[in-house]
């Protein structure tokens, strides 16, 4: 990303929030980066750098700031949420794909050269894939120090570290400091659960997500109560329940989990941001579908609103079959009765939530049939099933979207709208558009008769690369919980 000193030194002078995250400052008298909104004194401009990722920064030789925290900054540059190629690497990056292995394996998940992605990294970050990843081994290990009564050597672990001799090492060349200066909780201390706040970037209209995921929770797995979501999750053999509720006043999302799942901590954080689109740039996003003069009242009423994630994408795309030509009511209840027959309850857990989804292998030869589910779709549930089980389908590979689309109608029982809201949901594309929803061609007349498919895929060229979240707001004028699910 290139930027304009002048413009970035303005924000740094006004302390503007809406340029917390996009860049970070870097002062050449005190080797110390920070946040736009820093409160410390402003540097002269002469005496400044501008860096558009913390990576970028600290491979230069500066030092997070102590005061303003840069690593809790909503950290969404203007590209973000794109189709991009650096953007599908950030998002396995940030699922721990530099954790298991290196560059090459990363470029080969992604269908690049190394070398080619290497490049991108310097162009539009100006650092390469495996600083982008310390630095944020380091900067998730300082939250949970200053946030968790979590062991030094449990932290390391949590954070991605091979040893506690390179988290120590790490954490004193981004911070000058040892790990230990940083603990505020008193260390080792056991608690029932531990709390991490999870920061985004305003407005976020915390009411729709709530209201969406709510009205689709699948009962014994997920639910909505008093504005907080609940959910059961899983790490091998061990279980619990989170819970995810707004912070009052503040840009942030609060997120306890269980003690026993504490090792844990970083990938179910990174499904809270996954779940909750915490990485959109919702001011950005609502310039870009503003250029279409009708979308400016749904804006309007709707700041901030986001495209709900999926915990887990074979869920989702289950839970997409089980709502083919049903209402969302309907396939709650058919998605429950699922659950209850082929998932596992969690003995530790009394109250609800309290049951596992179904894994892949449980249903590739389940009687799906036996809930009350038309033999079909009971069918693809299970060839959904099996693909996931053979590695056919991977929900976690870097593929573009017309790639996903592909395979996905490859699958018996999927077809386009289907394949779309599933690339939406499951694999965060923000350009995912199905067309052909019944509901999406009546509010994109607005008012006026219902386009056709085809008027509908014209008109939306304007809104990319962000069709899914015209998605989300054209389903929100509709003031109706449920989408048209998929007629065949």
């Amino acid at each position: 990303m290139k930027l304009d000193p002048e413009a970035c030194y303005r924000a740094v002078i006004a302390r503007d929030r809406r340029f917390d995250g996009r860049f970070f400052t870097a002062v050449t008298t005190t080797g110390i980066y920070c946040r736009p909104i820093c409160p410390a004194r402003t540097p002269l401009l002469r005496n400044v750098r501008f860096f558009s990722c913390p990576a970028a920064a600290e491979e230069s030789g500066f030092r997070p700031c102590i005061r303003c925290h840069p690593e809790s900054s909503p950290g969404t540059p203007a590209w973000s949420g794109t189709a991009a190629t650096v953007s599908r690497a950030l998002r396995l990056i940030a699922e721990g794909a530099l954790d298991r292995g290196g560059v090459d394996d990363l470029a080969t998940r992604m269908g690049v050269g190394s070398r080619h992605l290497r490049r991108l990294f310097r162009e539009h970050l100006g650092a390469s894939p495996n600083a982008i990843a310390v630095t944020r081994r380091v900067h998730l290990a300082r939250t949970l120090i200053e946030q968790t009564p979590l062991p030094l050597a449990d932290v390391a672990f949590c954070a991605g570290f091979a040893s506690t001799r390179r988290f120590n090492a790490a954490f004193r060349a981004s911070f000058g400091r040892a790990p230990g200066e940083f603990r505020r909780c008193a260390p080792g201390v056991h608690r029932a659960t531990l709390t991490v706040k999870l920061a985004y970037r305003p407005p976020f209209d915390w009411d729709a997500m709530i209201r969406f995921l709510g009205a689709r929770a699948i009962p014994g797995v997920e639910m909505v109560a008093a504005g907080h979501y609940r959910r059961t999750v899983a790490a091998g053999e061990i279980a619990g329940v989170i819970d995810v509720s707004p912070v009052a006043g503040e840009p942030n999302l609060l997120v306890s989990i269980p003690w026993e799942l504490a090792r844990n901590v970083d990938p179910i954080l990174e499904g809270v941001r996954r779940l909750f689109d915490l990485r959109a740039d919702p001011e950005a996003i609502a310039s870009h579908l503003a250029r279409d003069p009708m979308m400016a009242p749904r804006l309007s009423a709707h700041p901030g609103l986001r495209v709900p994630g999926a915990w887990s994408g074979f869920e989702l795309a289950v839970r997409a079959i089980l709502g083919q030509q049903v209402s969302v009511k309907g396939a709650t209840t058919l998605a429950g009765r699922l659950v209850s027959a082929f998932g596992r309850p969690i003995p530790s857990v009394v109250e609800e939530p309290g049951m596992l989804f179904p894994l892949p292998e449980d249903l590739r030869a389940a009687p799906i049939e036996t809930i009350g589910l038309p033999g079909k779709r009971a069918g693809a549930i299970r060839e959904l099933a099996a693909a996931v089980s053979d590695g056919r389908l991977d929900f976690g590979k870097g593929a573009e979207l017309d790639d996903i689309i592909a395979q996905l109608l490859a699958l018996p029982g999927i077809g386009p709208w289907t394949a779309h809201y599933i690339a939406m949901r499951a694999f965060g594309e923000p350009d995912a558009f199905p067309s052909g929803d019944l509901v999406l061609r009546r509010e994109a007349a607005f008012g006026g008769t219902a386009l056709s498919e085809r008027e509908l895929l014209v008109r939306g060229e304007l809104w990319s690369p962000w069709r899914a979240y015209a998605t989300m707001y054209l389903w929100a004028g509709n003031g109706a919980d449920h989408e048209q699910e998929e007629h065949e």
